[in-house]
């Protein structure tokens, strides 16, 4: 406004304090812009203005608590609790910092001095000039080119050094000379990321550490289910054996069957020819002797069957119960090794990461 005047200028990145983390920077703008320290006579106050098209990237209202920070030699910082923010400024050569600073300073003196006057009432006739006992021009501007190119300002041509100003701007940008603030800019957003990359780097080692161990056991439990299968075709081997045995038990049985059926018809043959015998009493005896031994042969042929018929269900519930078990150890090792799989996938993409 009219009632405001720049009494110093020059050039920066502006940058604002993350207001989350309250640790990392957040660029205002892509390139360098013009930061104004201005005095509003009216309300005897200081301000540092910049602004980025037709917004106000900073409007800081400077108070004699207010201090400046150089963090390095490029780059400084001050709080404005107002705002409730932080601004950084990084500069194209420590020479403007410590001109900045120094500025800081004077103003933060100057409105220290016009808080006390004004509580004791006192009129300031011209308070730009009271900034320093030593000034000898009463409103410099500074340029970012240095101090060799001051300018005297004067507010009846204001516009006409601002574009001056603004030429002279473009041309050092054009020049590439602020490519150092650039770098400046690049070293911050670099180092947060890196200090993202050093702890997505632990994460990853201890996944690591904790995918070997996991492999580790699934390798020995993998070997212990191989040797668990060996064993078992090895009893299945055995199993073959069996099945021999059981094809003669089971033709055994049969011609078991065989010989009791032809038994029987024998004893029914004798049963019925047992009537038309009784008139040979020797023969009689002889027959039912006969008889009886053909009856403990049957029981015998019985009991044999009965012990075949047994041994033959005990050899298919065991062969069954051996088939149950193979088939479940190889369901496991099916799902062991899809596992084992996915995880050398996934080492072999953190190894390519």
């Amino acid at each position: 406004s009219c009632r405001e005047q720049p009494i110093f200028s020059t050039r920066a990145h502006v940058f604002q304090i993350d207001p989350a983390t309250k640790r990392n920077w957040i660029p205002a703008s892509k390139h360098a812009l013009t930061v104004s320290y201005f005095y509003d006579a009216t309300r005897n106050v200081y301000r540092i203005i910049s602004v980025g098209g037709t917004k106000a990237i900073i409007n800081s209202t400077i108070t004699p608590n207010m201090t400046f920070t150089k963090t390095s030699q490029k780059f400084g910082q001050w709080a404005d609790s107002r705002a409730n923010t932080v601004y950084g400024l990084g500069f194209a050569s420590e020479q403007h910092l410590s001109q900045f600073a120094e500025k800081f300073q004077e103003v933060k003196e100057a409105a220290r001095l016009a808080r006390e006057k004004s509580q004791d009432k006192t009129e300031l006739t011209n308070p730009a000039l009271s900034i320093t006992s030593h000034q000898v021009l009463p409103s410099p501007i500074i340029s970012s080119n240095g101090p060799g190119e001051d300018k005297l300002f004067r507010s009846q041509s204001a516009d006409v050094e601002i574009t001056t100003e603004k030429e002279r701007l473009k041309k050092m940008l054009s020049e590439g000379s602020v490519s150092e603030v650039q770098w400046e800019a690049e070293f911050f957003s670099l180092q947060d990321n890196n200090n993202k990359l050093v702890a997505a780097l632990h994460e990853a080692n201890a996944n690591v550490d904790q995918w070997k161990k996991q492999l580790a056991a699934y390798q020995e439990e993998t070997e212990t289910l191989r040797q668990r299968v060996a064993e078992l075709e090895s009893q299945g081997a055995h199993d073959s054996s069996s099945e021999n045995n059981k094809e003669d038990l089971s033709q055994t049985l049969e011609e078991l069957e065989i010989l009791i059926k032809a038994k029987d018809e024998e004893i029914q043959m004798l049963k019925s020819q047992k009537c038309g015998r009784w008139e040979a009493e020797g023969e009689r005896e002889e027959t039912l002797q006969k008889l009886q031994e053909l009856e403990a042969c049957n029981a015998e042929l019985e009991r044999r069957l009965h012990l075949a018929e047994q041994t033959l269900a005990e050899t298919l519930a065991e062969r069954e119960k051996i088939q149950n078990e193979v088939t479940k150890v190889a369901e496991i090792m099916d799902v062991k090794i899809f596992e084992l799989s996915e995880i050398r996938q996934g080492l072999a993409k953190l190894v390519e990461s």
